[in-house]
Order: structure tokens, then C-alpha cells, then sequence
């Protein structure tokens, strides 16, 4: 059985804990390896090395860490296949959206090529007297990044790309469900010329978690993940006295105006409903259609778009929609909720329930299902399922549709579709969610913008990626400035009489 250990130092380290998890190839339900779960003396070792080698990183020239970076971009695109294929085989999602997991990933990293201007300070030439001001940012230090398993690249990139420009150390804890894509980004950062410690890739589970979130050392962490657990960081961050930026679940509600392009609007549904087994947290999990008819109109197409949708392994092709959700454990959990869906009263309109794919009776595979008739206060509605469950929930005008996604407790995407501009700005403006889709279903910035929900999708005052990410992972020093005057006129031997 392969063992997967930790990244010290750049290089590979076997664990020594003696505590694994077990990493499974979701579309057969077999064990493909165990990974090994950091004790606290070895994330502390861990802790303190990544310390040692800041020192030198941090002093580094910023342009010197982005060339860094550029290199990373090259290794990311000639190895981008064989991290598909890993991602793939530990995640279970189709190749190209694995590619797209990476690809979006890569995107941050190339933003951070432009670490030196964005890394610039400000000048005020004579503030006052003989006197100038200026600002410059620094690093934190060592920083944390504990990341989810359903976007095994993308994420970690994320975070790794503005910490590692800036001038931090970085440890970062993947997930244990699916740890090889991390290691090989690690083993490509070291190829790129990134100097030994200054990026450690410790797997583990809560111990190694509580572990950061105790570090004297750690300046602040940066979490993806479910909302219980991205408040018990942010609150332990904060008793610690660390920076956090935690990003949390989602219910996400596309509003369907009647005037919108139904077929175009049907589309967009199935792809950001049903796409990486609704497994992301911008999947689109509740439709909202505005009036009677456009929720019939609606229906009347979506139901032959999901009875369509081609489920299976990623070694099928690449015209496989979806593949298996993550554990057995999710699965489950996708079912129950589904069966809570139909005990409630709503309508399961497309059920899923006994799919079952031959030749993979083990893996952890679910249908795809659409409830109708979906009111807020059933579980479907209220809960984030994480699998391929699309709610509609019919309302009977635009109030009563912005509403529910204003009063909802997530708040990390939203859409509407509508030909509409006077809709759209109206949405755009009153809406209390941090990534908003005009015509969009899944709403994720650019690498060039910031990513981040807002009530229980997100905890901290900055996102991910974009400008905040840098000033997330640095901090600002001021420093005024006043130099004796006459000193270049030399030394004089007389004393001046008093004015």
C-alpha cells in the first residue's frame, strides 16, 4: 500500500506519527493509499524551519520571489495533464474539470508575477518641515493555509501564490482526503527555484489544525472549508491573536426573471448545478423562477437536460458530466437529505436515488436529482448538500425572489438572469452577497479580483486572491522621516548667537 508523508524542506519525509488516513479512489470505493497525519512535535518542527528559511526569503528582492513565480507558471502548464490525472483519480472529478481546478489555480499565480507593484508603498515628500513620510509592506512571517479537498490545486494556490510573493513562509495543511496534487505542486515550487522551508506541506487531520491555530510562531492562517469549521478557526485565530480570512458553505440562488432566455437559463443550471457532482462552493443549488410560467417553462426544460447527464468515472472520456462524490461518508449524507427532501413534501421530480453505474457498484456515485416545489423552510433549502441536488423554489415576483436569497444565512454567490438592466442593476446594488452574476451562473473573479462570501459563507474583512490577498499576507510599516539640515554645509567652529 503507497504511503503519502509530508513535504519538509524540500524534499519528501515519511511520517512518524503512526496515525494514516486512508485515500480513496472514489469511483471504486477501494483504498489507493495512506496518508500520514502530522503529530504536534513534527508540524512544530515544521513550524520552526519554515521560520528559519523566511529570514532569508523575505529579504529576498521582490522581483527575485516573482521570478519565482514565473517559473511556476511554466512547470503548472508542462505538468498540468499529469496533476489532472492525480487530482482526478484522488477527487474523483472529470479530467477537464480537474484541468480547470489547476487552471484557475495557475491564474493566481500569474497575477502574482506582479507582486513587486503591488507590493509597492507610498512616499509624501516634505510632510511637514524637513520632513518626509512613507509606508512600505512587509511580510508576516510564517502564515498557514488549511484547505478543502474539492479543490485540491486551485485552492492551495490560492494561498500559497500572494504569501509566498510577499515574502512569508508558508505551511500549508491540504486535505487529507486527497494530498498528492499538493506534494507535486510543492516538488514544482522547488523546481521553479524556491528556496528549501519556506513552503512545508504537513498533512494531517484536527490535531494538526489545532496545532497551527496554537503556534506562537503562525501570524495568521487562511481556511476553506464548511462554516462550523471556518468559525472555530476564525475564533481560535483570533484568540491567538492571528490574521484569518475563513470562507465557509453556501446555498446558492439563481433568480430566473420571465423575461429571461430560458434555454440559455436551463443551461447554465445544469452546468452549475450538477458540474464536479455539485461538489464546489459557487454550484448554483437553488433556482428561483420568478411567476408560474417561468417556473413551468423552466421545468419543462431542465428535466430532459438532467435526465441527460452522463455520470462516471474520469477514465470514461471526457464526455462524462460528472463523477463520483468524494466518500462513501458524502454520499450518504447526499442521500439522507434527499430522502428528508421527499419526507418534507417537495416534489423529486428527477430522482436519482438508485443510480447505480455498472462495473462500479462500490464507488461513491449519486444520481442527479431535482426537487420542485421546494419551500425555505425544508432542509433541502436550508442546508448546503455539497452533491447534485438542484431545488427550484417558485416565487411569485421579484420581491419575494431577492428575498430569499437577502434572508438567507450564506451569502457566498448569487445570479439572475434577465434581459432586464434596470433588474440587473436593481440586483446588483441591494443584494447582501459577496460574488453576484448578472446572466452568469457561477460568479468566481478573475485572479485580478477578489474572491470572498459574505454572513456565513465568510469570516475575516479580507478575501482571497486579488489586492487582498496581498494585503492579507503583508503588513504596513510607516516611517517618518527627518534628517539634521546643515550638516552638508560641514562641521562649523563657532557658536551661533541665539535668535
Amino acid at each position: 500500500m503507497k504511503e503519502i508523508g509530508h513535504w519538509i524542506d524540500g524534499k519528501m519525509v515519511a511520517g512518524t506519527s503512526g496515525r494514516f488516513a486512508d485515500v480513496y479512489n472514489p469511483a471504486t470505493g477501494e483504498v489507493q493509499a495512506k496518508v500520514a497525519l502530522a503529530s504536534a512535535a513534527e508540524l512544530d518542527a515544521a513550524i520552526a524551519s519554515a521560520a528559519k528559511a523566511q529570514v532569508a526569503w523575505g529579504a529576498t528582492n521582490p522581483q527575485r520571489r516573482a521570478r519565482v513565480m514565473m517559473a511556476l507558471v511554466g512547470l503548472l502548464n508542462r505538468d498540468m495533464d499529469k496533476l489532472a490525472e492525480a487530482l482526478s483519480r484522488e477527487h474523483g472529478k472529470t479530467f477537464p474539470d480537474a484541468k480547470g481546478d489547476v487552471q484557475r489555480g495557475l491564474e493566481v499565480i500569474e497575477y502574482c508575477i506582479g507582486a513587486p507593484q503591488m507590493l509597492k508603498g507610498e512616499f509624501t515628500d516634505a510632510a511637514g518641515p524637513g520632513i518626509d513620510m512613507y509606508s512600505m509592506r512587509q511580510p508576516l512571517g510564517v502564515v498557514a493555509g488549511i484547505t478543502p479537498f474539492n479543490f485540491p490545486a486551485m485552492i492551495p494556490l490560492w494561498k500559497m501564490g500572494p504569501a509566498l510573493s510577499s515574502g512569508n513562509a508558508m505551511i500549508l495543511k491540504p486535505s487529507e482526503r486527497d494530498p498528492s496534487v499538493p506534494l507535486m505542486i510543492a516538488e514544482l515550487c522547488k523546481e521553479a527555484g524556491l528556496p528549501d522551508g519556506v513552503l512545508q506541506v504537513v498533512n494531517g487531520d484536527k490535531e494538526a489544525v489545532d496545532g497551527i491555530l496554537n503556534s506562537e510562531i503562525i501570524q495568521a492562517v487562511g481556511f476553506v472549508g464548511s462554516t462550523p469549521i471556518a468559525q472555530y478557526i476564525y475564533e481560535n485565530a483570533a484568540r491567538t491573536g492571528k490574521r484569518a480570512q475563513c470562507f465557509g458553505g453556501a446555498k446558492n440562488h439563481m433568480i430566473i426573471m420571465p423575461d429571461a432566455d430560458m434555454d440559455q437559463a436551463a443551461d447554465a443550471l445544469v452546468g452549475a448545478g450538477f458540474g464536479a457532482a455539485g461538489e464546489r462552493c459557487m454550484a448554483i443549488s437553488v433556482a428561483v423562477p420568478v411567476g408560474e410560467g417561468t417556473a413551468e417553462a423552466l421545468r419543462e426544460r431542465l428535466v430532459p437536460k438532467i435526465e441527460a447527464l452522463k455520470v462516471g468515472p474520469y477514465t470514461a472520456g471526457n464526455d462524462v458530466d460528472f463523477g463520483p462524490v468524494v466518500t462513501a461518508a458524502a454520499k450518504a449524507n447526499i442521500l439522507r437529505l434527499v430522502e428528508t427532501g421527499v419526507a418534507q413534501g417537495a416534489d423529486l421530480v428527477v430522482d436519482g436515488r438508485d443510480f447505480k453505474l455498472q462495473g462500479y457498484e462500490d464507488g461513491f456515485f449519486v444520481g442527479a436529482h431535482l426537487f420542485d416545489h421546494v419551500t425555505p423552510d425544508m432542509d433541502i433549502y436550508k442546508t448546503e448538500i455539497f452533491g447534485p441536488v438542484l431545488s427550484m423554489v417558485r416565487a411569485k415576483d421579484y420581491e419575494e425572489a431577492i428575498n430569499l436569497a437577502i434572508t438567507h444565512e450564506y451569502g457566498n454567490g448569487t445570479a439572475i438572469f434577465t434581459r432586464d438592466g434596470d433588474t440587473a442593476r436593481d440586483f446588483a446594488s441591494r443584494i447582501n452577497i459577496g460574488m453576484v452574476g448578472i446572466n452568469v451562473p457561477i460568479p468566481v473573479p478573475l485572479a485580478y479580483h477578489t474572491f470572498g462570501g459574505w454572513k456565513k459563507s465568510g469570516f475575516g474583512d479580507l478575501n482571497q486572491h486579488g489586492p487582498d490577498g496581498f494585503k492579507f499576507y503583508t503588513r504596513t510599516k510607516t516611517i517618518t522621516a527627518r534628517w539634521p539640515s546643515g550638516i552638508k554645509e560641514g562641521a562649523a567652529f563657532n557658536f551661533k548667537a541665539m535668535d
